[in-house]
């Protein structure tokens, strides 16, 4: 085993990985701790504590006006850096100005808002719009697929890793099975190519990597919707098949609704509100519909509706009604 880094980011980056969060939160922890530092005039953070982060924070609120979610990141961040990289406990209560929070009611289609969307999709792009909207998935649940996640006889979706470092199983609606099955006989060609081209490793998350170091060209393993291209792993330098851009299929979904003639705000979440505002409007009990969203709290789930109707049926897929 290499020794520990010395330099700060670089200490940063080695306890996130050790923690084997996301790539994307190492971008955005080390770029908030660069943030942080530059603030206070490239003083290193051990010098500083409580009153060094509320003025920052204080700072991203009231004069750059970022939303509640930014300020928060960039105050898990800093909590992070000062916890599980510099060992120091902020046992004092930080009082920094809070960014306000906006009340937002979620964006729904209609049903047939949600038909017309999806008819103007077409590919990938659709199968992938009629997961979000069929069983409820956000957006990089869906990307992050893979294979073995898929269990067709049970006709359900097992979603690792999700908000909240959390799994949860949800359901696969019937008239996506053909069409998922017709997709992976597609990948499976291309994965077979990568292999017979000396290729076909994928991203393994936390220590299966070393636990297991073939499972990575494994069948089971391989993304449901892979990237287009080889490309080179950023940690590791690894060459491999990650899975398809997430900005990719957001611009299809903002193309399709311009072309259905949607006038409200689309974005891929709107079909997993959609998702859960139609399953309690058919009569599904609340708590079932917090369970396939993965929602800590049922007053997460009811923003969705002011009146709810108990419902004993099994749960269908407001897709295949």
């Amino acid at each position: 085993m290499g020794k520990k880094p010395t330099k700060l980011l670089e200490r940063v980056r080695h306890a996130i990985r050790m923690k084997h969060y996301s790539i994307r939160t190492e971008q955005a922890y080390v770029s908030w701790v660069k943030r942080f530092i530059l603030f206070h005039n490239k003083r290193h953070p051990a010098t500083m504590g409580k009153a060094e982060i509320e003025d920052f924070l204080t700072h991203l609120a009231m004069d750059l006006e970022v939303s509640a979610s930014t300020q928060n990141q960039a105050f898990n961040a800093l909590l992070f850096l000062y916890r599980q990289v510099l060992g120091k406990e902020l046992a004092e209560t930080i009082n920094a100005r809070r960014a306000k929070r906006p009340r937002r009611l979620p964006t729904v289609m209609s049903k047939d808002e949600v038909k017309r969307v999806l008819s103007a999709m077409s590919g990938t792009h659709q199968l992938m719009a009629k997961l979000f909207y069929g069983s409820g998935l956000r957006l990089m649940e869906c990307v992050r697929l893979r294979v073995k996640d898929i269990d067709f006889e049970m006709n359900q979706i097992a979603v690792r890793d999700a908000k909240g470092m959390k799994d949860r199983v949800t359901l696969l609606p019937e008239t996506t099975k053909q069409p998922v099955k017709d997709h992976l006989a597609l990948v499976k060609t291309i994965h077979q190519k990568d292999l017979s081209q000396g290729q076909g490793g994928v991203f393994m998350p936390g220590a299966l990597a070393r636990k297991y170091p073939n499972a990575s060209r494994q069948w089971e393993w391989q993304y449901i919707f892979p990237a287009g291209r080889l490309s080179t792993d950023p940690r590791s330098g690894a060459t491999r098949r990650h899975h398809i851009h997430e900005t990719s299929v957001q611009k299809a979904v903002k193309r399709a609704a311009k072309l259905a003639g949607i006038k409200k705000p689309i974005s891929c979440h709107a079909f997993r509100h959609s998702f859960a505002t139609h399953l309690l409007e058919d009569g599904y009990d609340i708590r079932t519909v917090q369970e396939l969203l993965g929602h800590k709290d049922v007053r997460t789930t009811m923003i969705y509706t002011h009146v709810l109707r108990k419902g004993a049926m099994a749960v269908r897929s407001p897709i295949d009604r």
